[in-house]
């Protein structure tokens, strides 16, 4: 039997009113974080933060809609094929644009362990 699981975004479970969708936690996923974020349009609250503490370096993708990173004061565009790499020091601040940005955010320690944080874990609810 292949070892696989398939899911829709739209079944997955989400916290924070839906827009931080448990997707490592959905697909069994140990080995790396991986989660959706979905943000409504010009939204601009995601909170600016880095992984300094932890050393994990994330990657960022827009699935649908656009924004952008403010890394380190630096505009970065997040569109549909533009993957956006962010070492753990960097200060990262996401942006959504006038239609909201559903975005795939990755992150792992390199050459760790991944530890999936309890905020990523499924509740059930």
């Amino acid at each position: 039997m292949a070892d696989f699981t398939a899911k829709r975004i739209e079944e997955m479970e989400a916290g924070h009113g839906g827009g931080f969708v448990k997707a490592r936690a959905e697909l069994g996923v140990r080995a790396f974080g991986m989660q959706v974020i979905q943000l409504p349009p010009d939204y601009a609250g995601y909170p600016e933060h880095d992984h300094g503490e932890s050393g994990q370096e994330e990657v960022y993708l827009a699935i649908g809609g656009s924004g952008w990173l403010e890394i380190e004061g630096e505009r970065v565009e997040l569109e549909r094929d533009v993957l956006v790499r962010v070492g753990p020091n960097a200060r990262r601040k996401v942006y959504a644009g006038p239609q909201g940005m559903r975005m795939l955010a990755i992150g792992g320690v390199p050459g760790g362990t991944y530890e999936p944080p309890p905020a990523t874990e499924l509740t059930g609810a």
